[in-house]
């Protein structure tokens, strides 16, 4: 075929679906309703969202999942503890930080949902990468409790989903949240396929996260960060430490766990990322992903608790899917 002659049409569309970056996303998820002036509120869907408008997303409604999908990381128990505990009207307490509404469930299946249906498209090549704007969040999530505002396991749900339901022989988690995902490292623990890099900074809650929590299979990589860092000590942390450590594994996958609240505004840590740091760890990954898994990338949305931050760090984020290479 002559270079310079044009492509074939199902070539061409194939070539613009590759490039594409999807947002998943529901208004199911702005039905988790938390007491007033609590930090994982409403509001924080809200600004994301608003933050991404007018970007060319493939844009697309999260289902709800299948209760075959939460099974694959949460037991039976767990699931029917919580659908008892749902109330009818107002709040009902798990602990001091996490609630169910009547709402909750519903959203936490369209946030499970989102993570695997972007999951699907990116494996199916329907689009490169996919970010999935929900709530409630799920990197505190552990096999059978609820915590931290989770309620599901999110990212390591993607994950097995790609393991179990594609057939992918590895998949890597990246969670970059300035909160330990100790939901994550416990539901992946024992996964062999699965390698999980966290950074966090310690001490903080949970209190887990520590470099010798290395899993069952030493898939488990912490990278604790101390109060008062900002994004050089992360970037050097990663480069030395984490980017090495995902091209050795080799996913076929990468998950990432979306957190925001490293951002030198938010309340709740002592951690002091900018905006354009969030834009630089997402190009990594990307970059990395494109040397080895074809560029396929699912990012879900964990913390992130000033509002402004939150907006303007998870659009950077988004602009560097959509810049990502192939």
């Amino acid at each position: 075929m002559d270079p310079a002659a044009p492509l074939p049409r199902a070539a061409t569309l194939a070539s613009v679906a590759a490039m594409t970056t999807a947002l998943l996303t529901h208004a199911d998820c702005l039905m988790h309703v938390t007491p007033d002036g609590h930090p994982e509120q409403v509001a924080r869907l809200e600004h994301v969202l608003h933050a991404l408008e007018g970007m060319d997303l493939k844009r697309v409604t999260a289902p709800l999942a299948a209760e075959d999908d939460i099974l694959r990381v949460h037991p039976a128990s767990y699931l029917a503890d919580l659908r008892r505990n749902l109330p009818a009207d107002g709040l009902h307490t798990i602990d001091a930080d996490t609630y169910l509404s009547p709402g909750s469930l519903h959203a936490a299946f369209r946030a499970a949902g989102a993570s695997v249906r972007a999951v699907d498209m990116v494996l199916s090549g329907e689009v490169q990468n996919a970010f999935c704007a929900i709530r409630p969040p799920g990197h505190h999530a552990e096999t059978d409790t609820a915590m931290g505002f989770c309620l599901f396991g999110n990212a390591a749900l993607a994950a097995k989903h790609a393991l179990d339901h594609h057939g992918l022989k590895r998949v890597a988690v990246v969670d970059f949240d300035v909160h330990h995902g100790n939901g994550t490292q416990d539901l992946l623990w024992d996964e062999a396929r699965a390698l999980v890099i966290t950074s966090q900074q310690m001490p903080l809650w949970p209190g887990t996260g520590r470099a010798d929590e290395t899993g069952a299979h030493d898939t488990i990589l912490n990278l604790p960060l101390p109060p008062g860092s900002g994004g050089a000590e992360m970037r050097r942390v990663y480069q030395q430490d984490a980017f090495p450590r995902l091209r050795a594994f080799k996913p076929d996958l990468i998950v990432i766990s979306a957190g925001f609240d490293a951002h030198a505004s938010d309340p709740l840590a002592q951690l002091y990322w900018k905006t354009e740091d969030f834009a630089w760890i997402t190009a990594q990954i990307c970059a990395i992903a494109a040397e080895i898994c074809g560029g396929r990338v699912v990012s879900v949305l964990e913390g992130g608790y000033d509002l402004a931050a939150l907006a303007a760090s998870a659009r950077a984020h988004v602009d560097e899917l959509m810049k990502a290479p192939s």
